[in-house]
């Protein structure tokens, strides 16, 4: 699947991230932060416009209604950070770690999570489009309720992870493994996975099976 990735300018300003304080309108656009610490603050209604943001620290920080477009995190840490009812577009998620956090009622478009950890995230409720997940830990990931649609687990860890009233059909979970899932019988029509999967699967149903 091909997303649309960041738009973003490779000559940059830089600029810390507690500028924003200073804004107006709690925005940073076109710029570069690095080794910026941001952790337990709380800015409400957050715009970030095409910047790049390296190995900063967002840790217990509430970002409720953010918008995040045409941006790349490398080697961010956003454990137990508040994102919920954000809007997330050609994102990029590099190494980074968001252990805890929270997302739920958000919209995802061209988002990509590469090598990053989301175990005990929460996803609830949100809708999802054109996003990938590659090799990312996302045990106990919380995805509820969510509305899925061209979505790619590529060798992730999925172990824990709720699917709970929401319909995985066409979602291809092969590459990934899991213990397991919490995942109702009928959404997991048309999803794909691997023989092993299958075979997990039916004996989560209690199916005994015989060569």
């Amino acid at each position: 699947m091909k997303i649309d990735m960041p738009r973003v300018s490779m000559d940059l300003p830089e600029r810390n991230f507690h500028d924003i304080f200073y804004e107006e309108d709690r925005e940073l656009e076109q710029c570069s932060i690095t080794d910026s610490l941001f952790e337990n603050e709380a800015v409400d209604r957050a715009r970030l416009y095409q910047m790049v943001i390296k190995n900063s620290r967002f840790t217990d920080t509430d970002f409720e209604n953010i918008d995040i477009t045409d941006v790349c995190f490398e080697n961010c840490d956003f454990s137990n950070a508040n994102l919920c009812k954000s809007s997330i577009h050609r994102v990029t998620f590099t190494n980074c770690k968001l252990l805890g956090a929270n997302f739920t009622e958000s919209r995802f478009g061209n988002v990509q999570f590469v090598n990053s950890v989301l175990s005990l995230s929460e996803f609830g409720e949100s809708k999802l489009e054109k996003v990938v997940f590659h090799e990312t830990l996302l045990k106990g990931a919380d995805f509820y309720q969510c509305k899925l649609k061209n979505v790619e687990f590529q060798d992730c860890n999925i172990d824990g992870a709720n699917f709970d009233h929401t319909s995985l059909k066409g979602i291809d979970i092969s590459s990934s493994s899991f213990e397991t899932l919490t995942v109702a019988i009928t959404d997991l029509k048309g999803c794909k996975v691997s023989s092993y999967q299958a075979i997990q699967f039916a004996s989560l149903l209690g199916l005994v099976i015989k060569d």
